[in-house]
């Protein structure tokens, strides 16, 4: 006999965990299922450090940006733990990128300024700087292995049942007797083979990587759900020993204009990881892989391309001492999320590498779908992608 659940999240990377956190306190009932075990390294959202980046120009980064940090806050008054360092984050290279950012953050009032590289580098001797630099003070680092246990812990303080081990093996269409509001029938199997049946009410996916599969035959109250074409890499930043520990390290971008990425091989981006030296990494460069058949291991050429950067950009580390580290990226073409809600289905995907800071805030957005509150922004619904607006 199939158990029966209000709402069921699948996946308990970051995203999951702050969907089943913001519907645990509205006092939703909510079971979340995960596949691995706690703070595995399969997914995305394992290791010690993000950065927390406001360098954006558009407006619905920003705002849900500035959601998130007070959600961070709120999580962190509840955490054994710092889950936020704002020790700042710096932006250089494309002048016209930086230069946006700066004119955005300025229009909100963001505590945010423009240095001439001499002025960056007295302040950060480790690094180089060519051009603007943009310093924003209310960003900087978080906390990622941290923040997935307080995500965690909150939510199953306030009544949400987490279960790891739990394989999805499917989730059987919806556009039928069962209709638009369900209930949502999903398969599970356990590490030893046993198999049961969940219904939901309301079904949250944010299975990072697997979430193509996972959806690939469902329909709903339109027809089939025709997600944008979400690409799978497998992603390698390292950490570098600081030749000197005793400097001071931003978190940092390194925006190349269109014309050098090829030249380049991706944007940088990086932070510093206490007690595993500085993090650096190409930004979606990665090859394209099956998650579950992933070498864990960069190519030669993106083992080059980072070295060569640290050699050239950071004087401050040794080039020669990268410690690599391996996660997927799930990402869209335009690098924007999808959030999109159909029928009973809520879905949460494609966030290109950068949607970690975001977290809090999609929690809600995902709770207000799964609740019927509110829809996702327009800005990240299947009309932003080139397709059409999904049914309520």
């Amino acid at each position: 006999m199939a158990e029966r659940v209000a709402h069921l999240v699948i996946g308990g990377g970051v995203m999951g965990l702050a969907a089943a956190w913001q519907l645990a306190r509205r006092g939703e009932h909510v079971r979340l299922v995960e596949r691995f075990g706690q703070h595995h390294t399969r997914g995305a959202s394992h290791g010690s450090t993000r950065n927390i980046n406001n360098a954006y120009h558009e407006a619905h980064y920003l705002d849900l940006f500035d959601e998130a940090l007070g959600l961070w806050r709120e999580l962190e008054r509840g955490a054994p733990e710092p889950l936020l360092g704002l020790h700042g984050l710096v932006t250089q290279g494309d002048e016209v990128v930086v230069l946006a950012a700066h004119a955005a953050l300025a229009e909100r009032g963001a505590d945010a300024q423009l240095l001439d590289p001499a002025a960056a580098a007295a302040r950060w001797p480790g690094m180089r700087f060519r051009g603007p630099v943009l310093l924003g003070r209310q960003a900087g680092v978080g906390y990622a292995a941290r923040a997935l246990s307080a995500m965690e812990a909150a939510a199953e303080r306030d009544g949400a049942v987490i279960e790891r081990g739990q394989r999805v093996l499917s989730i059987e269409p919806y556009a039928g007797a069962g209709g638009a509001d369900g209930p949502v029938r999903v398969e599970l199997a356990a590490p030893g083979g046993e198999r049961r049946t969940i219904e939901a009410d309301r079904v949250i996916v944010a299975a990072g990587a697997w979430t193509a599969p996972l959806l690939r035959d469902l329909s709903g109250p339109g027809g089939p759900i025709e997600l944008p074409q979400l690409t799978v890499t497998e992603e390698h930043p390292a950490h570098f020993t600081p030749r000197d520990p005793g400097l001071p390290w931003p978190s940092f971008n390194h925006m190349f204009a269109p014309a050098q990425l090829d030249e380049r091989g991706g944007n940088v981006y990086g932070m510093p990881s206490p007690g595993e030296g500085v993090k650096v990494g190409l930004h979606a460069v990665g090859h394209e892989v099956d998650p579950d058949k992933r070498t864990f291991r960069a190519t030669d050429e993106v083992r080059a391309a980072v070295r060569e950067h640290v050699a050239e950009w950071f004087p401050g580390l040794d080039p020669d001492t990268g410690v690599e580290i391996s996660c997927t990226y799930t990402s869209t073409a335009s690098g924007r999320f999808v959030l999109e809600r159909f029928g009973p289905i809520t879905v949460a995907a494609g966030f290109s590498g950068h949607g970690y800071k975001f977290a809090p805030a999609i929690g809600r957005i995902l709770a207000d779908s799964a609740t019927g509150s509110a829809p996702p922004p327009a800005a990240f619904r299947l009309a932003a992608h080139g397709r059409g607006a999904a049914a309520e």
